[in-house]
């Protein structure tokens, strides 16, 4: 069962059908999210290759629900660049929420907000001025009908963006600009 936005258009579960934080943890824990697959390496490498692009390594850099795989990092840090990890479950180190950054990855991580609005606020604060925050996610564009699309059947996935939601988060959040290419998200400050 779903729920739509009327402001934004984003698609959600209720919050009585959520799974318990252990159910959560336990359903990632699942993932095989090895470092060194190439496979893996290959499906973040949008964001990887977006920093290393719009970045020098002095750049500081977040990447927001690491998971138990810190990819993104490993990739990047292998480029020079400085990159924390932080993750809800897996490393769960707050005051790093309390610093500013040029850049925050948010890989597959986005579908999994609780909090929408509450999150989106936290990243766009921890952002620098001109940083920039990178997503990657599916968007719900119509691609089929919704009851047929995969994607939402994850039970993760309490929160399905589409275009208007993200078009909606860029200005409630004043943010300069948007990229969408494809699944990658650029929200620029």
């Amino acid at each position: 069962m779903f729920y739509k936005c009327d402001s934004c258009d984003g698609i959600f579960r209720p919050k009585h059908t959520f799974l318990t934080a252990e159910e959560e943890k336990e359903h990632y824990e699942k993932h095989n999210n090895d470092i060194y697959d190439e496979r893996y390496q290959n499906f973040v490498s949008p964001i990887v290759n977006a920093v290393l692009q719009d970045f020098s390594p002095e750049a500081k850099g977040l990447d927001f629900g690491s998971g138990t795989g810190p990819v993104i990092a490993k990739m990047l840090t292998d480029k020079g660049f400085q990159v924390q990890n932080y993750d809800l479950f897996f490393a769960n180190e707050p005051s790093l929420l309390n610093q500013k950054y040029d850049y925050v990855s948010c890989c597959e991580v986005m579908e999994h907000f609780h909090q929408p609005y509450k999150e989106f606020e936290l990243l766009k604060s921890i952002l620098l001025p001109k940083g920039k925050l990178y997503c990657k996610t599916e968007v719900f564009n119509n691609q089929k009908p919704f009851e047929n699309w995969y994607y939402k059947d994850d039970f993760t996935h309490v929160f399905i963006y589409q275009p208007k939601t993200l078009e909606w988060i860029k200005e409630e959040f004043h943010f300069s600009n948007l990229i969408i290419k494809e699944k990658l998200l650029v929200f620029e400050n």
